[in-house]
């Protein structure tokens, strides 16, 4: 019994078969204009969010102090006494 050959929209090496460009050739424009409207939101909602984290100044938090070494700890306990 011969086996059939697999039927395949590729060819041997593994390159796009003539059907199968004709199959998807009705789909080209839509996939074009809905991958270039996904790529412009995502790039105006990027663009939003870095104006809008830039302009925050930050004012209501308060800086904390830097903590002070151990040594300079020890150096004023001693002289306190």
């Amino acid at each position: 019994m011969p086996l059939l050959p697999k039927s395949s929209y590729y060819d041997g090496h593994y390159r796009q078969g003539a059907s199968l460009i004709r199959a998807r050739q009705p789909f080209l424009v839509k996939n074009i204009a809905t991958g270039a409207a996904l790529f412009a939101f995502t790039i105006a909602v990027y663009t939003y969010t870095l104006k809008a984290v830039g302009v925050d100044e930050f004012e209501d938090v308060k800086p904390a102090r830097p903590p002070q070494s151990s040594q300079s700890n020890t150096e004023q306990s001693q002289q306190r006494s």
